[in-house]
């Protein structure tokens, strides 16, 4: 049963004169965030410094618990927050969502966090999509002077050309991709059209490597709210041809290294003259130097 207006949070004692509560708790997308109403409202103007600014608790969406709703992507939420935390914003050594984040950023209406996810153009109208940690690197360049920025721009421009530092410094790493997969044995040693029969392709190492190569065909239900710069065995794809799998990662500069594989035998009944079902499961590991 959802909780009355003021009963969500540890303590009731907001701002003064404010209808909520000190301590708010957020569902956002399935994924509870629990933070200070201070902090949801540190951007003036922004989508969530109207909400519970302007608006009572009353007029907001809440969820079967009583936590106020909102229908975004719950896992790039978490840059959110902590940008209107310090107004800093942080991200991880290798973050391959960074046009989603800017999406999000913009549907809360920050504008200086929308501005620092920008591509970055450089006098030759070619594209960087290097970000700074709060514009650290920018001001150390402009302590650098004319000579020191020359010499930056010559260290990451070929043939006259900027070049996306995400291009150049692509991260090594392994992927190992396994498949549990059937096949049926008929009378007379005739093979069924059941062969190979891949039920799941599950995906394994680290988060950020796997939602590079895969993308939008990375299935993150079962472990949805992984840090990038953590590992998980838990992904699978959403299709179940292999070759397409091995395509992706060959794309992506992979190549094959190992490979294993286990099988057993069973009878579909204890005639052993009916069809022999034989089930396997199979791993081959790629890597990028």
């Amino acid at each position: 049963m959802a909780l009355a207006d003021t009963e969500r949070g540890v303590s009731n004692c907001g701002d003064s004169g404010s209808p909520f509560p000190e301590i708010i708790e957020l569902n956002v997308g399935g994924q509870v965030y629990v933070t200070r109403h201070k902090t949801l409202i540190t951007v003036p103007d922004s989508l969530l410094w109207n909400m519970f600014s302007k608006k009572s608790p009353k007029e907001l969406a809440r969820d079967s618990k009583g936590r106020f709703f909102l229908d975004r992507d719950g896992f790039l939420f978490r840059y959110i927050l902590d940008y209107l935390r310090d107004l800093n914003l942080v991200l991880p050594d290798y973050f391959p969502e960074k046009s989603r984040l800017q999406r999000e950023a913009d549907f809360f209406q920050l504008r200086d966090l929308t501005k620092q996810l920008s591509p970055r153009v450089s006098k030759d109208n070619s594209i960087s999509e290097e970000i700074g940690q709060s514009d650290t690197e920018e001001g150390a360049q402009q302590q650098c002077g004319p000579s020191g920025g020359a010499e930056t721009l010559r260290a990451v421009s070929v043939g006259g050309a900027m070049r996306s530092p995400s291009l150049d410094s692509r991260k090594s790493g392994y992927i190992t991709i396994g498949y549990r997969g059937s096949y049926t044995i008929g009378r007379d040693i005739q093979t069924d059209a059941k062969f190979r029969r891949v039920a799941r392709i599950t995906v394994c190492g680290k988060t950020a490597l796997a939602k590079e190569v895969f993308g939008d065909t990375l299935n993150e239900s079962r472990d949805p709210d992984r840090p990038p710069e953590r590992y998980t065995s838990r992904y699978y794809l959403k299709y179940n041809f292999l070759e397409q799998a091995f395509d992706k990662l060959t794309e992506m500069g992979f190549h094959m290294v190992a490979c294993s594989s286990t099988g057993t035998c069973a009878y579909t009944s204890n005639d052993p003259n009916e069809d022999k079902i034989w089930t396997s499961y199979t791993e081959y590991v790629f890597c990028r130097d």
